[in-house]
């Protein structure tokens, strides 16, 4: 009989971007190979669950399509051809042509530019320490976070919120603006706890049925962008039906007064006509909430993809301090835990180098940024040299075209260091290999969470890929900056530095402990201390474009949107891009459940369970344009136009398509992916990247 030997196990913590930031146990299965992934059983918050994507992720690590040598553009750009060179060869070229681009235009020339492939605090924010030390350009992060952020600080003075684990000891849970079975699998983990455990509810609010509404209680399927209408006429049956908490908002609030006089004529009717819902489904929302004290909001990213996101995001929280449901277990509104980490970032980001009169430039912009448009140059010098790590514009970027123009002007270098050959690395000059989370050492947090939690080097990378600190210490060193602070040291020592500025001990200790708690106390995270405003009071009257946000642009870069149409109170605003005669559908590009963002589109699971780009349209829309099921459709406005093939789903509401996941560009018949149809103009009024809110025409392809 043969017995199989138990493969051993090696511990880490999920790199991609998600609020989950799940504990991880590795099958390491000998030499730089990894079996199945698992969720960690004993991290109380991942509680051994994790997204099917990661389990498999084998299928990203040995996939034969990675990344494995330095190459060096052989012809013209984007047309495939290139070159192997060594290491030491492509560094090279890469340090003189941005000491090129320094000496004809200045400093500000060079963009290094980044976001959120891996989350690590070392692998990730090493960039900016090249940044500072080199004095090129700052990069304003404004993809994924700002309106969320920005709103619910408006109202808490801080991004932080009720332990997340509370959820299971909740009587509802509401599911807001997030596809959580898709994006964030642990929240359902600990609500359908609740669920099993104590008969809780729970309410997903949603601008279609996806995944996580099929497992809901209550499912409330709106028009995109309309949160803030819910909200208010839900605040107003509380008021009117006496569920509000008056002594809560009495103590703890800046003007129950003036909100409740605000919303009288916010009723139930003028909601159900802006928000597509009926008067029924409001009524039984605002009764359920307000008669159940063990209520938690969860509020999710949704909230950062629509122009008036943060006002939603604060409209949507404000309910938990008109029920005063933040003074339960179980009850009150988490976002993020952002706030809580408080970890030294100095060294690895270099931010004693840092000049502040060096400009900022807005990521959601590169398309503009790179056409010369003056505004987004914010009048400095054209970008003429770029390093990208850890993001892949050319695909995920709004304004597409633009991007794509861009990355081919002749007087532009790139340098793409990556794990595949993305979109964007398609059009550089130079493509560096990257190693993947489990071939170099880093550490995490866990922003939907409350856990530090380290990524130890579990497998040896395959000769070749380097990890993003090598890079940019081989760089500094060629650009004559490798003598300042922070260059030079190993991804341990800067955690090291790290985890004694928290008290933590170093490396080899915290590897055994593997991650640590730091919620807040129970006052702290509820807020019974008071909201961290200077008055300790919650504002339903807050300052939009005085108050302090955790992701605010610089001075240099000032309030971004409309910010004169932003509301004294919470409110509907129509600060979004309506649909028109010409344009009579509202696009959202939702979250497909086997991509995050571009990565693992390349992985051969992934691709088989998505099938094809397609767009949800509700049939009898459908039936209007002569559209059936399975058939060729264009969509398009005035940024571009491409084809999908359409799905009937009367999961949606008319006049709403849906088009899930970020494909690659070339999974999309002409080319062109579905960021070609989203606008890159700021939102109010610390801007953000409204990617689901998009005017389109829909017609049969020809």
């Amino acid at each position: 009989m043969n017995v199989h030997a138990k493969p051993a196990i090696g511990h880490s913590a999920c790199p991609h971007d998600c609020p989950s930031t799940c504990a991880l146990d590795v099958e390491l299965l000998g030499p730089g190979r990894i079996g199945r992934v698992h969720g960690a059983k004993d991290n109380s918050y991942t509680a051994g669950v994790i997204c099917a994507k990661v389990a498999r992720y084998a299928e990203r690590i040995h996939h034969p399509g990675r990344l494995l040598k330095p190459m060096v553009r052989a012809g013209a750009k984007g047309d495939g051809a290139w070159k192997e060179a060594s290491w030491e060869a492509a560094l090279d070229l890469v340090a003189e042509k941005f000491l090129a681009a320094e000496a004809k235009h200045g400093s500000e020339a060079v963009w290094p530019y980044y976001y959120a492939g891996t989350m690590g605090l070392v692998q990730r924010d090493s960039i900016h320490r090249l940044r500072h030390a080199k004095k090129y350009s700052n990069q304003f992060d404004s993809f994924c976070t700002n309106l969320a952020w920005t709103g619910y600080a408006m109202g808490t003075g801080a991004l932080r919120g009720p332990d997340p684990r509370e959820m299971a000891k909740s009587n509802c849970i509401v599911i807001w603006g997030t596809n959580a079975v898709v994006t964030q699998v642990n929240v359902m983990t600990h609500a359908v706890r609740a669920r099993k455990e104590r008969g809780a509810k729970i309410v997903v609010i949603d601008v279609y049925e996806n995944a996580t509404m099929k497992q809901a209680d209550m499912g409330l399927v709106l028009k995109p962008g309309t949160d803030g209408a819910l909200a208010c006429a839900v605040m107003h049956v509380l008021f009117r039906d006496d569920l509000a908490d008056r002594a809560y908002l009495a103590r703890y609030t800046d003007d129950p007064v003036g909100l409740e006089a605000h919303l009288a004529d916010r009723t139930p009717q003028w909601a159900a006509a802006i928000t597509g819902l009926s008067v029924e489904q409001i009524e039984a929302f605002a009764h359920l909430v307000g008669k159940t004290k063990r209520s938690f909001f969860r509020l999710g990213y949704g909230f950062t993809r629509q122009r008036n996101g943060a006002v939603n995001m604060h409209a949507a929280l404000s309910i938990a301090s008109v029920t005063g449901c933040w003074q339960y277990e179980g009850g009150g509104a988490f976002h993020s835990n952002a706030a809580i980490f408080k970890m030294d970032k100095t060294l690895v980001e270099g931010r004693r180098l840092a000049d502040p009169r060096i400009r900022h430039l807005d990521q959601s912009k590169i398309g503009r940024v790179l056409t010369g448009d003056p505004e987004a140059l914010y009048g400095g010098p054209p970008v003429a040299a770029m390093l990208f790590q850890n993001t892949n514009p050319a695909n995920v970027a709004p304004e597409q075209r633009l991007v794509r123009q861009g990355l081919l002007r002749d007087d532009l270098f790139t340098c793409v260091h990556e794990q595949f050959m993305t979109d964007t690395a398609k059009l550089a000059d130079v493509v560096l290999p990257a190693t993947m989370f489990l071939e170099h050492d880093d550490i995490y947090r866990g922003g939907g969470n409350q856990h530090i939690l380290l990524g130890p080097k579990l497998v040896d990378a395959p000769e070749g890929p380097r990890p993003n600190i090598h890079v940019i210490d081989e760089l500094a060193g060629r650009l004559g900056v490798g003598e300042m602070p922070g260059f030079g040291l190993s991804a341990r020592e800067h955690i090291d530095f790290m985890l004694g500025k928290l008290g933590l001990g170093d490396f080899d200790t915290f590897q055994v402990e593997r991650w640590t708690d730091v919620q807040p106390d129970f006052e702290t995270a509820h807020y019974l201390d008071g909201f961290a405003h200077r008055d300790g009071k919650f504002r339903f009257r807050p300052d939009w474009t005085g108050q302090i946000a955790p992701n605010r642009p610089p001075k240099s870069m000032g309030p971004q949107g409309d910010c004169g149409r932003l509301p004294d109170f919470p409110d509907h605003v129509e600060l979004i891009e309506s649909a028109d005669a010409n344009h009579p559908f509202r696009l959202t590009t939702s979250p497909a459940r086997n991509f995050l963002n571009s990565t693992f589109a390349e992985t051969p699971t992934s691709q088989k369970r998505e099938g094809r780009p397609e767009l949800l349209i509700h049939p009898h829309d459908a039936a209007g344009l002569g559209v059936s099921d399975g058939s060729r459709v264009e969509v398009g406005n005035m940024r571009g136009e491409l084809v999908l093939h359409a799905r009937l789903f009367d999961g949606v509401l008319r006049g709403v398509v849906i088009a899930e996941g970020i494909w690659p560009n070339n999974a999309h018949e002409r080319g062109e992916g579905i960021n070609i149809l989203v606008g890159a103009d700021a939102a109010a009024p610390y801007g953000g990247a409204a990617f689901h809110d998009t005017k389109v025409w829909v017609r049969p392809a020809v």
